[in-house]
């Protein structure tokens, strides 16, 4: 872009980019901003020329960034914030965050337990900023980070790069879910003989072992697992009508439990408890909606 001035460059064009990077599609940028297909194909081939890049390519899920629309996007995002600021300026009552995004990673247990409460902390602090909540988990976490396909992320660890930063939101333990029919009237735990003779279901994003297995395992003790999924979600529909048990962090268990009507059980067994923690990068633009989003985070989990 060393040869071209701003004064040659269409501003919308901005607008354009924000939107295709967010939405990851064509067809979802064109009904976001309110135009035709055509005309967000036709910005984006002067995007690519503007910028001498490809910006996104097509994949099997959609629209994906480059490095360099990744590297653009926190750019783009303030100085189109700061327009908006300056609107708002004119009009007190217009948010100078309508139609901005911020990517919050996320397991779906931290969307369960606080997924609500976040969206409403965010809309009180800058009204108009959208969270889209992404699932990710300690494994992966910093890559996604690193590589811009999430602004912030809460994960039990995983914040390891050098150019990450994490603050600790607080601390987690465990809890058992089960259907209350396969409990005996007025019983509210489980012995630990009793827990081991159930079959267990595992969340997990791979294998079939587990923090349990491993606290069990120190005991002498092994438990016998039915089935593994990777959706806190699935649950209430897995555990309806069966024996089975599920050991999952607490915070996801009073959630699940209060919506399902599934029984909620203390944890038989010792296990360590595990930091919550929020990671974002430590480097480069600064972008105040992802800011707003940090301060509601902190204060939702405060």
């Amino acid at each position: 872009m060393s040869q071209m001035n701003i004064v040659d460059v269409d501003l919308n064009l901005l607008k354009t980019f924000e939107a295709l990077h967010d939405e990851s599609s064509a067809s979802r940028a064109a009904l976001r901003l309110g135009v035709t297909q055509s005309a967000i194909s036709a910005a984006l081939r002067r995007l690519r020329g503007i910028y001498d890049d490809q910006l996104f390519v097509r994949t099997g899920r959609g629209l994906a960034p480059t490095l360099r629309a990744n590297q653009l996007k926190p750019v783009i995002s303030e100085a189109l914030d700061k327009c908006r600021q300056s609107l708002a300026m004119v009009d007190p009552g217009a948010s100078h965050y309508e139609g901005r995004s911020v990517i919050l990673g996320l397991s779906d247990d931290f969307e369960i337990a606080y997924g609500r409460r976040l969206i409403e902390e965010v809309a009180r602090r800058a009204p108009g900023l959208r969270l889209i909540f992404r699932q990710t988990h300690s494994q992966i976490v910093g890559r996604a980070l690193m590589e811009r396909s999430l602004d912030l992320a809460i994960t039990a660890g995983g914040f390891t790069e050098r150019l990450l930063s994490r603050r600790v939101l607080g601390e987690g333990g465990y809890a058992c879910l089960m259907d209350p029919a396969s409990l005996a009237a007025g019983q509210q735990d489980l012995t630990l003989e009793a827990f081991v003779a159930r079959e267990h279901l595992l969340v997990s994003s791979g294998g079939f072992i587990g923090i349990t297995d491993e606290g069990l395992a120190a005991l002498g003790l092994r438990r016998r697992v039915c089935s593994s999924t990777t959706h806190f979600a699935a649950l209430p529909f897995l555990l309806k009508d069966s024996q089975a048990v599920a050991t999952i962090p607490d915070h996801a268990a009073r959630a699940i439990a209060q919506l399902s009507g599934l029984a909620l059980v203390p944890c038989p067994l010792a296990l360590p408890r595990y930091p919550i923690e929020l990671g974002s990068r430590t480097h480069g633009q600064k972008d105040l909606a992802v800011d707003k989003v940090r301060e509601a985070i902190i204060a939702t989990f405060a």
